[in-house]
């Protein structure tokens, strides 16, 4: 154990590390919030492999940590949090690794449906979206068990990518588009992008406001491709996912909402001005 985690085993700095934490989830809340965040969990195995761990521990920590980011989004009042958990590409690693990450996810699932704290005190509906097809039964059986008892919680969701693709994603709305216009459904000429969206996993959420990459690594890996536009905030984080601490997701809030109050103001000027 290190230093600093010996010196967070006490008391009393355990508990002015909560209670700074509420302070600052309280400025936070004072802000404009955003409604929609995704993450791309990543270098989960990069963390063992530094410290000697197996891969499995690796995503373990990773899963941990999502946990914390969870209950920080929740409590800020964030209303949808989308996480990558497990990419179609995902299927070319090692076969040992593969059944790992899928223990971890259906042993985690199991925790959510027995000590749903998390879910239960934000009324958080849990929803898989991705390729059903591919997913070994008993985390099927596990999906179906945690979407179901979470189904009837109205006042947040967490959508877990698994297995996804944004490619994958366009390309099976396209194919239910073509379908319905084949049985003569729909017309054709009135196939549109927001038809498109109706279609994609996501067709229930509100527009995607900040995209987290952790890691280091710039690119998007093929998530929500469609949904990263111009009025998305894509930050990139050079840390890896185990290592990604509330704060440094409080940081990334703070720079969104004072960039959006600054939006607002400017579109407020605007506007009186039009008036005079």
């Amino acid at each position: 154990m290190g230093l600093a985690s010996w010196i967070r085993t006490f008391p009393l700095v355990q508990y002015f590390i909560a209670w700074s934490q509420e302070i600052f989830m309280s400025v936070l809340r004072t802000g404009p919030v955003p409604q929609h965040v995704a993450f791309v969990m990543d270098g989960n195995r990069r963390f063992a492999k530094r410290r000697k761990l197996e891969v499995r521990e690796g995503h373990s920590a990773g899963f941990e940590s999502l946990a914390h980011i969870l209950e920080m989004c929740y409590q800020v009042g964030i209303k949808v949090v989308t996480v990558y958990a497990f990419s179609i590409e995902n299927f070319k690693r090692p076969p040992v690794e593969v059944d790992a990450l899928m223990e971890i996810a259906r042993t985690k699932l199991l925790q959510i449906i027995h000590h749903g704290d998390l879910a239960d005190r934000f009324g958080v509906s849990i929803r898989v979206l991705g390729q059903r097809s591919m997913i070994p039964p008993d985390v099927l059986a596990a999906i179906d068990k945690s979407t179901e008892m979470t189904k009837n919680n109205t006042t947040a969701i967490l959508n877990i990518c698994f297995p996804y693709t944004s490619r994958d994603d366009i390309a099976t709305s396209m194919r239910e588009i073509v379908e319905l216009s084949e049985k003569h459904e729909i017309d054709p000429e009135e196939i549109s992008e927001t038809m498109l969206e109706e279609h994609m996993f996501m067709k229930e959420c509100p527009p995607l406001d900040i995209l987290v990459r952790t890691s280091g690594v710039e690119r998007l890996s093929d998530f929500m491709l469609w949904q990263s536009h111009q009025n998305c905030t894509v930050e990139f984080v050079d840390c890896l996912w185990p290592e990604f601490e509330p704060w440094r997701f409080g940081q990334i809030l703070l720079k969104w909402s004072h960039q959006k109050s600054l939006e607002y103001r400017k579109n407020e000027m605007e506007d009186e001005q039009k008036q005079l």
